[in-house]
């Protein structure tokens, strides 16, 4: 009841959780039940393509709500979705085991390589999920609670804002390519092999973390748009209009803009937490400055402070990037960068802005 209250004048929002919930259920049966012979059946390859897919649509979520309900233009959320990738990945590291190619069934691979004698302290209690999970939503939780704590306290606002966020992933790129932090250096964690018991290999497992993708999208779709509604959306929407007022009449603007933001930040980790087991890889190059600057361009093309729009746009960004890789191997980038121009240029409002503006003008 609560969601059908929710969705009730959110149509954007309603037929795109129709649409994840058909494709929760008819990807992976395509995928393990239709035949490889079949034309209906879907490729391993393109599921967990997918997944990836619907995991960084969760983060483009998390970035819409602080930017479009809140104002808050942030080019540093990939640090967040990288940070939720490694406790995901310190996890599945210890998993290996002895299977490593050194043998070792403490220390991973990287840690032998480098004569590292022990485990950091950091590392403790990776080897358990349970542990791994609350890391991955504690690690970028607290590190946006300090960091928002001392940027809002400070009331640094607008572009300012958006460049200490964008030195804070930058810092944490050049932290994370050093071997001596213990997170692998430039290689990043890789080869990891199963999950809780799982083969990562296994078309199972990769339709289970399809699902979970699906649910974990559902889910934080859902909680915004609860945030939004409430009255905390209200006034998320009333300091990203007039902040000064807000704060004149009695809201600790500050608290708001926290407790958002912190929020929005373990969206993400969780984001990163799935996107892992499915690429296979986490590395440094996940805080590249230039990575948190795509997730804002996701969500300028769906639309801003629609949510659903965050969603459209990660999805079509991605899978253009992915179609012209493929069909303009020398010239992909500056197709994508000719396609980001005319949609700022033509589509302000992103694409959703455009079919609104059809609904009003009928």
């Amino acid at each position: 009841m609560i969601v059908l209250r929710l969705l009730r004048d959110d149509r954007g929002g309603a037929l795109m959780l129709g649409l994840l919930v058909l494709a929760t259920i008819v990807v992976p049966i395509c995928n393990l039940l239709v035949p490889e012979t079949s034309a209906l059946h879907i490729p391993t390859y393109t599921m967990t393509l997918i997944g990836k897919y619907l995991c960084y649509a969760l983060l483009a979520i998390a970035v819409d709500l602080v930017w479009g309900y809140l104002g808050i233009l942030t080019l540093g959320h990939g640090a967040f979705f990288a940070l939720g990738g490694y406790a995901m990945g310190m996890y599945l590291m210890r998993q290996i085991g002895s299977r490593g190619v050194y043998g070792n069934p403490v220390l991973p691979d990287f840690m032998v390589f480098l004569n590292w004698q022990q485990l950091p302290w950091f590392w403790q209690g990776s080897q358990w999920f349970w542990f791994a999970m609350l890391m991955v939503v504690l690690v970028p939780g607290l590190l946006a609670l300090a960091f928002g704590w001392l940027a809002f306290r400070s009331r640094v606002t607008g572009v300012y804002l958006s460049i200490i966020t964008q030195a804070l992933t930058y810092a944490l790129l050049l932290a994370f390519f050093r071997n001596e932090m213990g997170f692998g250096g430039n290689n990043g964690l890789t080869d990891f092999k199963d999950i809780l018991g799982f083969s990562l290999q296994a078309d199972t497992t990769r339709a289970g973390l399809f699902i979970a993708s699906a649910i974990a999208l559902g889910t934080g779709y859902l909680s915004c748009l609860y945030i939004t509604r409430s009255r905390l959306g209200k006034l998320c929407t009333a300091i990203r209009d007039q902040e000064d007022r807000t704060r004149f009449i009695g809201f600790r603007v500050e608290h708001i803009k926290l407790w958002i933001f912190t929020f929005s930040a373990m969206l993400a980790g969780i984001a990163g937490a799935l996107y892992v087991p499915q690429v296979g890889i986490i590395n440094p190059g996940e805080f590249a400055p230039l990575a948190s600057i795509e997730i804002v361009v996701w969500v300028a093309v769906g639309g801003r402070a629609t949510l659903y729009g965050a969603v459209a746009g990660a999805l079509m960004v991605n899978y253009a990037k992915s179609y012209l890789t493929a069909a303009m191997p020398d010239a992909w980038l500056f197709a994508l960068g000719a396609l980001f121009v005319l949609v700022t240029l033509l589509l302000p409002r992103g694409v959703t802005g455009l079919l609104r503006k059809k609904e009003v003008s009928r």
